[in-house]
C-alpha cells in the first residue's frame, strides 16, 4: 500500500510540474493553431494513447518513407520533453520552437551596441534607418508595427531594456 501511496504521490507531483511548465502554453496559440497541432499529434501518435513514443515516431516516420531513423535520433527526440509527450508538452516543445527568442541577456548586449553612452535608450530615427537599410531589412510597415508595441522614453527614443522584457516575457497588457 506504501509503495502504491509513494507512486501516487510522484504522478501528483509530475502533473503539478508540468502543469507548472506549460499552463501558458494554450495562451500562446490561436484555437486554429490548437487544434492543427492536435491533427498533427493524432498523426504521430499511431497506437493512440495519448503519448508519443519511441514506437509511434518509428510508424510515422515509415509512412513518410524514412525507415531506418537511427535509435539516437528517436531518444534525442524524445528527450526534448523531459518526459512523457502528451499533447500538452507536444505544444510546448513547438511553443519553444516557434518562439525561439534569443536569451534576454544576448538581447540587450545587441542593444548595448547602440547605446554607447549606457543610457538604456536608443535614437528611434538612427534605429528606424538600421532596420529599413541593414541586414534582414524591415518593411516600413513592420518597422512602424514595431514601434506601435515599443516602449519609448519622453524623448522619443526606444526604452530598449523594456522592449527587450517585451520580446523575452511577452507584453503584460497582450495577458
Amino acid at each position: 500500500m506504501a509503495s502504491r501511496k509513494a507512486g501516487t504521490r510522484g504522478k501528483v507531483a509530475a502533473a503539478k510540474q508540468a502543469h507548472r511548465g506549460s499552463s501558458n502554453v494554450f495562451s500562446m496559440f490561436e484555437q486554429a493553431q490548437i487544434q492543427e497541432f492536435k491533427e498533427a499529434f493524432s498523426c504521430i501518435d499511431q497506437n493512440r494513447d495519448g503519448i508519443i513514443s519511441k514506437s509511434d515516431l518509428k510508424e510515422t516516420y515509415s509512412q513518410l518513407g524514412r525507415a531506418n531513423v537511427p535509435e539516437e535520433e528517436l531518444d534525442e527526440m524524445l528527450q526534448e520533453g523531459k518526459g512523457p509527450i502528451n499533447f500538452t508538452v507536444f505544444l510546448t516543445l513547438f511553443g519553444e520552437k516557434l518562439n525561439g527568442t534569443d536569451p534576454e541577456e544576448s538581447i540587450l548586449s545587441a542593444f548595448r551596441m547602440f547605446d554607447p553612452s549606457g543610457s538604456g535608450v536608443v535614437n528611434k530615427e538612427e534605429f528606424k534607418q538600421l532596420l529599413l537599410t541593414q541586414a534582414d531589412k524591415f518593411s516600413p510597415a513592420e518597422v512602424e508595427q514595431m514601434f506601435s508595441l515599443t516602449p519609448m522614453d519622453l524623448s522619443g527614443n526606444i526604452d530598449y531594456k523594456s522592449l527587450c522584457y517585451i520580446i523575452t516575457h511577452g507584453d503584460e497588457k497582450e495577458e
